[in-house]
């Protein structure tokens, strides 16, 4: 039964790196190119809106509840060290824990809390925007690499589980 339970939220886990992986590549490889290209105060707001938007539900649903479910499997693999995969297992983990979401909540979103707090127009918006675009997108590019990382490292464990499971 326990096998089972692990087995399902490593599922869950590998899935929801892979989205949240998925939605950081998208940002890496052509939104904050775009948004780049466009004028300073366009892209300022574009990118607070982007910000609000994405509290919802359903996004903070996977990105947190991936959180809070590979938490929960690192310590699983931990008391069963012994069993396939638990290394696997700890390693997405805080693959997913430490590089996409720690380093969201440490760098990124103190980002965007700065870039909300800033007057939508002048030239000290206009500075802060270019820098913005810069460290925001290489710590995106850390999560997106993590998430995928997350990703694989969790499907590996799951097959080793699933092998297991069939064997017994």
């Amino acid at each position: 039964m326990i096998d089972r339970i692990v087995f399902t939220l490593t599922l869950a886990a590998a899935l929801g790196s892979g989205l949240i992986a998925g939605t950081f590549f998208g940002f890496s490889s052509f939104i904050m190119q775009a948004l780049g290209r466009i004028p300073p105060q366009a892209g300022l707001a574009a990118m607070r809106s982007i910000n609000i938007v994405v509290i919802n539900p359903v996004f903070l649903g996977v990105f947190v509840g991936t959180a809070v479910v590979t938490a929960l499997l690192a310590v699983v693999a931990l008391l069963r060290w012994s069993e396939p995969g638990a290394a696997w297992l700890i390693l997405g983990c805080l693959f997913y824990g430490l590089g996409t979401f720690v380093a969201t909540m440490v760098f990124n979103v103190p980002m965007n809390n700065a870039l909300e707090a800033l007057p939508p127009d002048g030239t000290e918006a206009a500075a802060y925007w270019t820098r913005y675009l810069t460290d925001w997108t290489f710590w995106n590019h850390v999560r997106t690499l993590a998430g995928l990382a997350g990703a694989a490292a969790l499907t590996v464990a799951l097959c080793l589980q699933f092998r297991a499971m069939a064997a017994a």
